[in-house]
């Protein structure tokens, strides 16, 4: 099972409650299709660094998720099809990266807890 990491940008004009539905609609999608969610983080809002759709700026999000690889496709199509979606990405991870990733989330919450003591 191959381990993929999807980020996609939604149009700054949502309210948090419909950035929160359409995050949740792609993490139902991938459960669904098969998919094991490994880390979802939300980026907040960005400024993006060109207008797309005159739109300067977006919610961007990440799901990082393991699955066989027939999905992508189909993920792709649905993201196409939402007019919520600006851009999407998803790249397959090597074992390098799928390491980072691990050791990133690791430090982080070393971090918060280290934060929670102070």
């Amino acid at each position: 099972m191959n381990q993929y990491e999807t980020v996609f940008i939604l149009t700054p004009v949502l309210s948090e409650e419909q950035i929160k539905e359409a995050v949740k609609k792609y993490e139902d999608f991938l459960k669904k299709n098969g998919a094991e969610i490994v880390h979802q983080e939300n980026w907040g809002m960005r400024k993006m660094a060109y207008p797309i759709q005159k739109k300067s700026s977006g919610f961007y999000n990440l799901i990082e998720f393991k699955n066989d690889g027939g999905l992508i496709a189909k993920l792709e199509v649905t993201f196409k099809r939402d007019e919520r979606i600006l851009r999407f990405l998803t790249v397959k991870l090597d074992k390098h990266a799928v390491t980072y990733n691990e050791k990133k989330r690791r430090l982080k919450k070393e971090a918060k807890q280290e934060a929670k003591e102070a």
